[in-house]
C-alpha cells in the first residue's frame, strides 16, 4: 500500500504540505478543492511550479459538488486538468443532502456518474465516489442501491472511516469485505464524540480493519485524511506513524 495525506490549508500552509509531504513519510497527496483551484485552467503552470512532482501533487483530486449542468461541467474541467499534470483519481463528494432521497434517486445518480466515469478513464483517470455523512451514498443499504446501479465497472469507492461511523456504519471491515471489487482509495481517518481527529487518538478499533485489507489484498492508497483541525506537520507525522506499519 501506498500512503497518501491530506488535509485542508492556507495558503502558507499549502506551501508547507506540498514541499514536505514526502519527508512526513508519504508517497502522495490528495488535495482539497482550494488546493488546486487557482490551476485548473492552467495545469502547465502547476507543472511548472511544482516541477517533477506534480503528479505526487495531485495523485488524487478531492471536488464536492452536485450532478446539475454546472456541476458536470466542473468534473469535466477538472478531467482535463487531470490528464494533463497525471492525477490517478478525481475523487467525488456528492453534495447533495440524502434527506428525502428514494432509491430511484440513488439510481440516477449512479448513471450519471457512469457515463462521467467513463469520460474520465478516456482522460486517463478514475472517478472514485467519496461516501459521506449526508449524503446520497451514506446509509448500508445505500451502498447496495448505487453500485448496483453503476455500468461498466465506470465508479470506483473511496471508502472513508470516519464518515461510515458518523453515518451509522460501525461494521467498516464488513464494507471492506463486501465492497472490495469497486474500492480503489482509503480515506484513513478518526473520529470520537462525532468529532473528526488525529488518527489513533479517537475511538475507531483500526485492528480489524487493517486485517481486512490484508484479506482483501488491498495494495492501493491508504490517505491520511486529517480533518482534526490539529497542527499541519503535527498531524502529517502522527498520521505517518500510525500508518507505516501497513506500507507493503
Amino acid at each position: 500500500m501506498k500512503l497518501a495525506f491530506s488535509k485542508p490549508t492556507s495558503h502558507e500552509e499549502r506551501q508547507e504540505l506540498f514541499t514536505h509531504f514526502r519527508a512526513a513519510g508519504y508517497e502522495g497527496l490528495q488535495l482539497k478543492h482550494g488546493q488546486y483551484a487557482e490551476y485548473i485552467d492552467a495545469p502547465e503552470r502547476f507543472i511548472e511550479q511544482w516541477k517533477g512532482e506534480a503528479a505526487a501533487l495531485a495523485s488524487g483530486l478531492i471536488a464536492g459538488g452536485n450532478l446539475d449542468d454546472a456541476g458536470i461541467a466542473s468534473l469535466r474541467k477538472l478531467f482535463r486538468f487531470a490528464r494533463v499534470v497525471g492525477t490517478e483519481r478525481i475523487i467525488f463528494c456528492h453534495s447533495q443532502p440524502r434527506a428525502g432521497l428514494t432509491n430511484a434517486d440513488i439510481q440516477r445518480f449512479a448513471h450519471i456518474l457512469s457515463e462521467l466515469g467513463k469520460e474520465a478513464q478516456q482522460y486517463g483517470t478514475a472517478l472514485s465516489l467519496h461516501h459521506h455523512y449526508n449524503q446520497p451514498v451514506m446509509h448500508r443499504l445505500d451502498f447496495a442501491v448505487f453500485f448496483e446501479a453503476v455500468e461498466n465497472d465506470a465508479v470506483k469507492l473511496t471508502v472513508d472511516t470516519a464518515h461510515l461511523v458518523k453515518s451509522g456504519i460501525d461494521d467498516i471491515a464488513g464494507i471492506l469485505l463486501d465492497y472490495r471489487h469497486v474500492i480503489d482509495n482509503i480515506h484513513m481517518k478518526d473520529i470520537a464524540n462525532g468529532e473528526f481527529k488525529v488518527l489513533g487518538q479517537g475511538t475507531i478499533d483500526f485492528v480489524p480493519i487493517f486485517s481486512a485489507l490484508q484479506e482483501i489484498g488491498y495494495d492501493g492508497w491508504l490517505c491520511a485524511d486529517e480533518e482534526s483541525g490539529s497542527d499541519l506537520n503535527g498531524a502529517m507525522e502522527a498520521c505517518a506513524r500510525f500508518l507505516a506499519p501497513q506500507r507493503s
